[in-house]
């Protein structure tokens, strides 16, 4: 997983990135929170980011209120990180839009167990996210099934979006999940063994 690293601290960012590596991550790092926000807007942004509370520019919290709001189907994933350790920064830091929170200096095992927290929600999200779109589609399906369809009178081709005209298989292929089978209705074949239909 990427994980964004935004801290101002040479030595503290780059003990954490190396840590982050260590457990097969990749790092991606900002020197404060400005640039921190600068990757958090672009579309490949991780899904992840550690943050440190006290950065120039832009702090921690800001920055975790930032991204809550740009609203996306799978928001960043935020961990505070801090020496802050009094109740009421956790509490301050939570309610910013963090959505965990470590204090400084960091125990590995804890943040390694809260980095697996953080990629579970993600991968829950992102499951999710593709459910919706799955159902977003199928809805879109029916509605174009449930409008007016122009039929040919002669042939019976039916006009898709694209101004082409199909058969009723090709169209009901494109637009649905069903398959195709073919068979004789009762009329029709009464109609072919009286000769009415020719092959």
């Amino acid at each position: 997983m990427r994980i964004l690293i935004a801290d101002d601290e040479t030595v503290s960012r780059t003990i954490l990135e190396r840590t982050i590596k260590s457990w097969g991550h990749e790092a991606v790092s900002a020197a404060d929170g400005l640039l921190a926000w600068e990757v958090l807007q672009r579309d490949d942004a991780p899904k992840l980011a550690i943050l440190d509370w006290m950065m120039p520019g832009l702090e921690g919290p800001a920055v975790c209120r930032l991204a809550r709001d740009l609203r996306r189907t799978v928001p960043t994933y935020t961990i505070l990180l801090t020496a802050k350790d009094n109740p009421d920064d956790i509490v301050a830091g939570l309610e910013s839009g963090a959505d965990d929170y470590v204090t400084k200096p960091f125990n590995r095992a804890e943040l390694q167990s809260r980095i697996r927290v953080g990629e579970r929600v993600v991968g829950l999200q992102m499951g999710l996210a593709d459910r919706v779109r799955e159902l977003e589609e199928s809805l879109a399906r029916v509605r174009v099934l449930q409008g007016l369809l122009p039929v040919c009178a002669w042939c019976k081709r039916i006009r898709n979006d694209q101004d082409y005209w199909q058969s009723v298989e090709e169209y009901m292929v494109e637009v649905t999940d069903c398959k195709i089978t073919h068979g004789i209705c009762p009329a029709c074949l009464e109609r072919e063994s009286r000769g009415e239909i020719s092959g």
